[in-house]
């Protein structure tokens, strides 16, 4: 169709747009979608497409259990009770994410993180999906961000003005105080409608089981979950500067899984709380 691509007409938000003959005569723009070469675990995986007169579509490969959100809701039966699996689940989403960010060249920035995008396959590992309003950029500088405003409101990044990876790193604290508390992002009956409003409020009063999903019934490490929570935090922090990366990240979701792996050590050997990254703004109160 492009005669190997011999003539690039642009470049979009994945990849070069190459001149293209359809039918021999019909001529159009070829967008070379990267997301063919995008593979990671943690990644729904495009299967293939449909190209059929009007029939036009993309096949990805199939999610039986759903998405995150219809497990935090009860709607695909019975509690999300496992403060354990929530954490893994939370981990998985990371490295798929970090994958985007730091295995792709040029990155990918997915714009649009939330728990409805994160579905579950059989065996309950995480994947990212819905790669719609994803972006690429250009190695190098400045050339991270976009000044487009995309996503889905209450997951959105405040600096709306910068638009990158950070922004991805902002959505994902989102999730990860849902997977927290299992409320709502906005909610406009409580005191503080936004999530990240209503837990620093409740952070204050110094008292996680207030936090914390009822439907874990309390079983939980508490380092754990004071860890999870510093980190979410330090994700939705107004500057983006001042939140960590997906790398790290993902390296602290590991070390929140450590204490409840070894609830039974002797505490000499457990984890320090320690974080690599500025939670300046967060209570340290244990």
């Amino acid at each position: 169709m492009t005669n190997n691509f011999q003539r690039v007409v642009g470049e979009g938000g994945f990849g070069v747009v190459s001149h293209g003959t359809l039918n021999g005569s019909e001529q159009v723009a070829v967008k070379i979608d990267l997301l063919l070469r995008v593979h990671h675990t943690n990644l729904v995986s495009l299967v293939g497409y449909c190209d059929e007169g009007d029939h036009l579509a993309l096949i990805y490969e199939f999610m039986p259990n759903g998405d995150l959100r219809q497990h935090l809701s009860g709607k695909r039966g019975g509690s999300f009770s496992s403060w354990a699996n929530r954490l893994r689940i939370a981990l998985e989403a990371a490295l798929g994410l970090e994958y985007l960010h730091f295995g792709c060249t040029p990155p990918i920035v997915h714009r649009d993180i939330k728990t409805t995008n994160i579905l579950l396959d059989e065996q309950l590992k995480a994947k990212l999906a819905d790669f719609g309003l994803s972006r690429s950029f250009p190695v190098g500088g400045e050339t991270h961000v976009s000044t487009v405003v995309a996503g889905t409101p209450g997951y959105l990044d405040p600096e709306t003005s910068r638009l990158g990876e950070k922004s991805d790193v902002y959505s994902f604290g989102i999730v990860l105080l849902e997977m927290i508390t299992n409320q709502p992002v906005i909610d406009q009956s409580r005191q503080k409608s936004h999530i990240t409003q209503w837990v620093g409020f409740m952070l204050n009063r110094g008292d996680i089981t207030k936090i914390m999903d009822p439907n874990l019934h309390k079983d939980y490490e508490s380092r754990s979950v004071w860890r999870a929570i510093e980190l979410a935090m330090s994700c939705v922090n107004p500057s983006s500067v001042n939140r960590p990366n997906m790398s790290q990240v993902a390296n602290e979701l590991k070390e929140c899984l450590v204490p409840e792996k070894s609830k039974n050590m002797d505490s000499q050997s457990s984890h320090e709380v320690s974080m690599s990254f500025d939670t300046g703004i967060l209570p340290r109160a244990r």
